[in-house]
């Protein structure tokens, strides 16, 4: 059974298109700071942001109140992933673990980088589709160390607890043996994805290879505790809204009448069929070094 359901404002593919989520009562929350980490023992939630062989760039917006869902926008555009031949898109459902935050004054005695600003990511490596704004239960099975424009930028390996094979999943060795090719396509699929934007290659911490579950939780537990220092105060968010409607020691804490507040202000949902761009189907084929 999922508590929480999800509401979408405007049109998608719009710069004013918004996802909100609601708990089971039907009041609106923040999927950064209500959700909670925990679904279960040894099982996080993760927000889907972006379903698998999709483009749009969709993400918590960790400066608006509520933290929707919306499309990054650079330059005043709308940002699409290129299709890196031969790949279609993100290759994995791709979200965040809620109640994380990669803290930017932090650095991080792994990589020796400061936190990229934003919950961690997570890659759910499992064989449905999952919806934008869908929050699932999740198997930490590893981390990935990327570094991206000098920051640091873990994306967590996680298995739905729903999926029929994740029993198979325990730690990430057991990807490389069941999905040969995956975690090396992922490795690539992260260093190459934003050459087609002119930007270089990005890099990673301990050669590129993937550290294991226990590696993973520890990492996770670390953002959690940099979360909780932003949601009380005692870490200055610098223009993250940690606005929230369950967080009893934050003083940040609303009542569901200002959340609910905040979204009637907003475009009514779209009933017109939204299209992506077409150029955004197109291959992108670059050599690699």
């Amino acid at each position: 059974m999922n508590d929480f359901s999800s509401e979408e404002r405007a049109a998608p593919f719009t710069l004013e298109y918004r996802v909100f989520l609601k708990n089971e009562k039907g009041q609106y929350i923040s999927p950064f700071h209500d959700v909670p980490i925990y679904a279960d023992k040894d099982v996080f939630h993760m927000v889907v942001e972006v379903p698998r062989w999709s483009n749009a760039k969709m993400e918590i917006a960790t400066k608006d109140p509520l933290n929707p869902i919306k499309q990054d926008v650079k330059k005043g555009k709308l940002r699409y992933v290129a299709n890196l031949f031969p790949y279609k898109g993100y290759i994995w459902n791709y979200g965040a673990i809620p109640q994380t935050w990669e803290d930017p004054g932090h650095n991080d005695k792994h990589t020796g980088c400061c936190g990229d600003n934003d919950p961690i990511d997570v890659c759910e490596i499992g064989s449905k589709v999952c919806a934008r704004g869908e929050i699932i239960r999740v198997k930490v099975l590893g981390v990935l160390a990327m570094i991206d424009e000098g920051e640091t930028d873990w994306k967590v390996i996680a298995i739905n607890v729903d999926d029929p094979d994740a029993a198979n999943y325990n730690d990430i060795n057991d990807v490389k043996r069941l999905k040969p090719g995956y975690l090396e396509a992922t490795v690539d699929w992260f260093r190459r994805y934003k050459v087609p934007e002119g930007k270089p290659e990005n890099q990673f911490a301990f050669n590129a290879e993937f550290k294991d579950k226990d590696f993973a939780i520890d990492i996770i537990k670390s953002t959690h505790d940099h979360w909780r220092a932003l949601v009380t105060k005692k870490t200055d968010g610098k223009g993250i809204s940690c606005m929230n409607t369950t967080v009893s020691e934050s003083p940040f804490k609303c009542d569901p009448d200002a959340a609910k507040a905040i979204v009637d202000a907003l475009p009514p949902p779209c009933e017109s069929a939204c299209t992506v761009p077409t150029d955004v189907d197109k291959w992108f084929h670059h050599q690699k070094n």
